[in-house]
């Protein structure tokens, strides 16, 4: 499995869960099948990039993102992609992919999307500090 969980600064194992997945400067993918790290850039959208974050990270084979919070809107886009969304998370990349395979993360689903995503449109007037 690819494991992928937003990054708040330049990624790896000991940067910090990112507050919002789509505006976060990295990505951090752990490939659980051989410990591999690989870091990338996030060229979404959100950061003035042209692709969709899922399809983004579709085309890194990212099979699962870990991440503290998620819009509904988010939630449809990654289920098109095939990605599996888990929320929760907080810490270190690695103190949530420990979260995720101690199973204490929520499958995302619209009841867990973050309320001023579902209420308000993704990406308008709020700030992050729900995604903690």
């Amino acid at each position: 499995m690819r494991l992928c969980i937003p990054s708040q600064a330049k990624g790896g194992l000991d940067d910090q869960v990112g507050y919002h997945f789509g505006r976060v400067p990295s990505y951090t993918i752990f490939d659980d099948s051989n410990n591999e790290v690989e870091i990338i850039e996030n060229f979404s959208t959100h950061r003035g990039g042209t692709e969709l974050p899922a399809r983004l990270l579709r085309e890194y084979n990212v099979d699962i993102m870990i991440c503290g919070g998620i819009g509904h809107r988010a939630i449809q886009l990654f289920e098109q992609f095939g990605i599996e969304i888990y929320v929760g998370a907080q810490g270190t990349v690695k103190e949530a992919i420990e979260q995720y395979n101690t199973h204490k993360l929520k499958i995302a689903t619209d009841k867990e999307a973050c309320q001023q995503h579902k209420y308000q449109g993704e990406g308008t007037g709020h700030g992050n500090e729900h995604h903690n």
